[in-house]
């Protein structure tokens, strides 16, 4: 069989000509893993590989992240704010949002398993300046965020050793994540993979301890059977309408980070295979561990605890999970819980590095960053977007001064908002890429892999991405207990500023090329396409009816 090299992302202007890549009845594109196609980026990618990323990657610690410090140190704040009820709801309607952008996200990876994922289709099927916008805060985020995470995992020793100065854990993390990098996306792969599975063992492990303490099934507890006793006592709900938007828009953080499976695409070894699995069973390996664990401490621990308020960053001892294990009079285990949390930040820091450095590579690429981002080594590494990642996390050393919270918290400011942004360009791409499927005469057939909830669902994420921005911006005009305050409104809505401001910029830079957004006619519907010698993987029916709709919307989820 005849195998062309994969496909180079093009500028807008440029003459498209097809670049197709086909793969045999086994799914390989014939291109040998880890082995770098004239300076490509590196196939190292497994199906794990693919799956551990969608689960377990974290964006902020402060706010969330997928099984991260967001769900063990974050939703503290959540409790406080606005109870177990509505930490609850939240949760299960920002998943909702979630199901459908991995979903649609899957759709187009499997298509177009193209470097840079999400922001080049933002580019090829809305518009180049908000591609350009959306790659440049997704690419400023990771970089900030590395940084706050470090020092937040320098922090988490504290809880055993206080007397080690910061700065000596933050030089040993910058050390661990250079000797990662070394090894390029296999060792990224292989390390959330192993990080990821810890978490998960100790969310797990977390769940049935819970429910063992509930049914008062501990003996150095003696409190006895709790039941919903504190969902009465102090109560489900907390501060009213306003306590559960800013519930809300902690539970729509708490799963950032989701969007790497796409941006992992283009390093699969088969992203035919890898994909439409890993964008299926994520949904339910985040609800699960998130709105079930969230839920049993809800049932054991009072949201009215005084502890709690201090649950930002890496705070372990206001913890929600540790808490509740104290509150059950259980020694040994804060201290393993301690171990998982400071697991959980030095993988997102990991996530840090991966994240911006193929976004940054991807902008070069399509020259909407400098020429030297697009450098590759010959082990498949943006050997420079990594230097700038790196050196960004030297910004951790900030720890050492009196101000470093302000720092932080204006870095953080920068990136508030991108995962809505994200994810709204992510499902808009989609709907967008199907009417321009359709203007240009394209069956559904021809799709290796279908959205189970088609472009409506896509069209429902969106509209729930547009309420989160909202639930934000009212939040942050209106904050709990406090009156309308202009530095705490930009603390959080900052981001919307810079998006706003690199749109506007790119749009003056290329004179409003290709006007306001790309017509469906005029999309560009073959660069970077996969096509495959076998049938299209579908979810199991192409022939919809009610007969089968329970078996199409069962493989929608497994």
């Amino acid at each position: 069989m005849d195998l062309k090299e994969p496909p180079v992302a093009r500028t807008a202007d440029e003459k498209f000509k097809p670049d197709i890549v086909k793969y045999d009845s086994e799914g390989s594109s014939g291109v040998v893993e880890g082995e770098v196609q004239n300076g490509k980026l590196e196939r190292g990618l497994k199906g794990r590989h693919m799956q551990m990323i969608a689960i377990e990657t974290d964006r902020r610690s402060r706010l969330g992240g997928s099984i991260g410090a967001g769900l063990f140190v974050g939703s503290g704040s959540a409790f406080h704010n606005g109870g177990p009820g509505s930490v609850l709801i939240a949760f299960m309607i920002v998943g909702a949002m979630l199901l459908f952008t991995v979903q649609a996200l899957g759709e187009l990876a499997v298509l177009y398993p193209v470097n840079g994922a999400f922001f080049t289709y933002a580019c090829r099927f809305l518009d180049e300046s908000w591609g350009f916008a959306m790659g440049w805060d997704y690419a400023l985020g990771w970089l900030t965020v590395l940084p706050f995470e470090i020092t937040a995992a320098g922090i988490t020793i504290e809880y055993w050793r206080d007397d080690i100065n910061i700065g000596v854990w933050v030089a040993v993390f910058l050390f661990i994540l250079v000797v990662v990098q070394v090894f390029g996306v296999k060792g990224y792969g292989e390390v959330e993979f192993v990080l990821g599975l810890i978490k998960v063992m100790a969310v797990t492990g977390f769940i049935i301890f819970g429910i063992i303490v509930n049914c008062g099934g501990v003996p150095t507890d003696d409190r006895g059977y709790i039941g919903a006793r504190y969902w009465h006592d102090p109560g489900a709900f907390r501060n009213g309408f306003k306590g559960f938007a800013s519930v809300f828009v902690t539970a729509a953080f708490a799963f950032g980070g989701t969007e790497l499976v796409g941006l992992a695409a283009a390093e699969a070894t088969d992203p035919r295979k890898s994909l439409p699995t890993a964008t299926k069973q994520v949904f339910w390996r985040i609800a699960t561990f998130y709105v079930l664990s969230l839920f049993i401490v809800g049932l054991i621990l009072p949201s009215d605890s005084e502890d709690l308020l201090g649950a930002s960053g890496a705070n372990t001892k206001a913890s929600p999970f540790v808490l509740a294990i104290q509150e059950a009079g259980v020694k040994g285990l804060p201290s393993v819980f301690n171990a998982v949390i400071t697991i959980s930040v030095l993988s997102v820091a990991n996530s840090c590095t991966y994240g911006s450095t193929r976004t940054m590579q991807a902008l070069g690429v399509r020259h909407m960053g400098p020429k030297f981002l697009t450098y590759i080594d010959k082990k498949g590494r943006p050997l420079w977007c990594v230097v700038i990642q790196i050196a960004f996390g030297l910004l951790a050393f900030i720890g050492e001064s009196g101000k470093s919270g302000t720092v932080f918290t204006w870095l953080l400011s920068l990136s508030g908002l991108s995962y809505f942004f994200v994810w709204g360009s992510i499902c808009l791409s989609h709907v967008r890429f199907r009417a321009g499927w359709k203007a240009q005469g394209r069956s559904l057939d021809e799709l290796p892999y279908r959205a189970s909830f088609g472009a409506v669902g896509s069209m429902i994420g969106f509209g729930l991405a547009c309420i989160a921005l909202i639930a934000t911006f009212y939040v942050s005009l209106f904050p709990i207990g406090a009156s309308p305050d202009a530095e705490v409104f930009f603390q959080s809505y900052l981001a919307a500023v810079v998006v706003i401001t690199l749109y506007l910029g790119w749009k003056i830079k290329t004179r409003g090329r290709g006007g306001l957004f790309v017509r469906a006619a005029q999309m560009d519907l073959n660069t970077g396409i996969r096509q495959f010698d076998l049938e299209p993987i579908e979810n199991g029916h192409r022939n919809k009816s009610l007969a089968n709709m329970p078996k199409r919307m069962l493989h929608s989820f497994v």
